[in-house]
C-alpha cells in the first residue's frame, strides 16, 4: 500500500514544530541561567587576609561536620559489631572511629603542629 505524499506532511510537520520548540525551550532555559549566573562579585573592603581567613574557617568547618558524620558512623559501627560479635566489623569500627576524631580536630590537629 503506498502512501501519499499529503498524508507524510502533517505529521513531519508536527515533528519539526515539536523539535522547534524544545530548541527554543532550551535556549530559554540556557539564557535564564547565564543572565542568573553571571553576578558581579565585588570585592569587601575589608583586608585580603581576613578574606583568606573566613575561607579557611568555612572549609575547616565543613571538614569538620564530615568529620562529625564518621565520627558518629563509627560508633554505629562499633555498637552494631558488638551485638553480632563481629570482630573485622570491630575493628573498622574503630577504624572509623580514630578517623572521625582525626578528621572533627584536623584544625586544632594543624594548629598545634605549626605553633
Amino acid at each position: 500500500m503506498k502512501l501519499h505524499k499529503r498524508e507524510l506532511e502533517p505529521q513531519t510537520l508536527a515533528e519539526k514544530l515539536k523539535r522547534g520548540y524544545r530548541f527554543y525551550c532550551v535556549l530559554v532555559v540556557l539564557a535564564a541561567m547565564m543572565v542568573s549566573l553571571s553576578t558581579a562579585a565585588y570585592a569587601a573592603g575589608g583586608d585580603p587576609l581576613t578574606v583568606v581567613g573566613n575561607l579557611s574557617n568555612f572549609i575547616f568547618g565543613l571538614i569538620r561536620a564530615v568529620g562529625l558524620i564518621l565520627l558518629g558512623w563509627g560508633i554505629v559501627q562499633v555498637g552494631l559489631s558488638l551485638q553480632s560479635h563481629d570482630p573485622s566489623q570491630r575493628s573498622n569500627g574503630f577504624l572509623t572511629l580514630a578517623g572521625g576524631i582525626i578528621i572533627t580536630f584536623a584544625k586544632e590537629i594543624l594548629d598545634l603542629i605549626t605553633g
